[in-house]
């Protein structure tokens, strides 16, 4: 099996270097890392121990990259306009793309540029950042809750591809959670994401600065509550104690930055359209009005416009 790695960074970067650890047939499209890489490898600093790739198939051109019967989609969702000459390009007809990406709509915007491939999403449980050219550290958790992808988000159960990444995945020691309906499983993830995530660019704060302060804990455990009533209108029950249990989680990790976080701390631009805007529109259809989210995402915006 042939595995593509779009977007080599916290999450691609760590997963894809595990699958090449462990005997896979890896290759990976990188950007402003590309020299780096090709010529130095991949270096991984991990709470489950370190380690070094000297050599990976390393490309920054699409069209230079092989065929794969498997793409891993680890882009940042501000750079999904580029799949569309990516896909085409690195994917055998009828193979299977996996989307470990953050927010709503994901997969459907995949699906209409490879229609005969099969679509996975994946929701990763990880705390990790490229801290330099090539260089990734893992600080916390690892798994990844895989779910396939049907059309209108109907519940696809436990399908043979879907078994057949897990278990890819597993081989390369990755703590692998099946989703029978993804859908629901993207929205249980968007509590979290949702939380906290624009939280911490706001606050200017840490998980760990949130959580030990009692109205910006109070703050993101009602955003998650409205974020659980969202999944509600839109068909997904969710019970209201998953927040918490969100909470606890969160309590239990290493002190963390967000993604967002470290992109708006960057100058990057922020992934707001799928983890707020998509959702909010989703529970808008209903008739339902996230107003505690849609209040966050405007500073968001706000913010992201000033960042550049």
């Amino acid at each position: 099996m042939r595995i593509g790695i779009i977007g080599t960074g916290a999450v691609g970067g760590y997963y894809g270097a595990l699958l090449v650890q462990n005997g896979f047939d890896v290759h990976f499209l990188l950007k402003s890392d590309f020299e780096h890489v090709r010529n130095n490898g991949l270096l991984v600093e991990s709470k489950n121990g370190d380690f070094a790739l000297d050599s990976v198939n390393a490309y920054c051109r699409s069209e230079d990259m092989p065929k794969c019967d498997v793409i891993i989609v680890a882009l940042k969702t501000t750079h999904n306009d580029q799949l569309k000459s990516i896909l085409p390009n690195t994917i055998k007809k009828n193979g299977i793309v996996v989307a470990l990406q953050n927010g709503l709509g994901i997969e459907k915007d995949i699906s209409e540029i490879v229609p005969s491939s099969t679509i996975i999403g994946g929701l990763c449980f990880l705390c990790s950042n490229k801290i330099g050219p090539g260089h990734i550290r893992h600080l916390d958790y690892g798994s990844i809750r895989l779910g396939q992808y049907r059309k209108d988000n109907p519940a696809a159960g436990i399908t043979p591809e879907l078994q057949k990444i897990a278990d890819v995945f597993g081989k390369a020691t990755i703590p692998i959670h099946l989703a029978e309906n993804l859908g629901k499983a993207r929205w249980e993830k968007l509590v979290w994401n949702m939380g906290f995530n624009g939280s911490t660019v706001i606050l200017n704060a840490t998980t760990d600065q949130i959580m030990k302060n009692k109205s910006s804990r109070a703050m993101v455990n009602e955003i998650m509550l409205e974020v659980i009533q969202g999944a509600r209108v839109c068909g997904y029950e969710i019970e209201d104690n998953f927040a918490e249990i969100m909470l606890n989680a969160t309590q239990q990790m290493v002190d963390y930055s967000p993604s967002m976080k470290l992109d708006y701390d960057a100058g990057r631009p922020l992934e707001i359209e799928n983890i707020y805007w998509r959702p909010i529109a989703a529970a808008e259809k209903t008739g339902y009005d996230m107003q505690k989210s849609k209040i966050l995402a405007y500073q968001l915006d706000f913010l992201n416009r000033v960042n550049g």
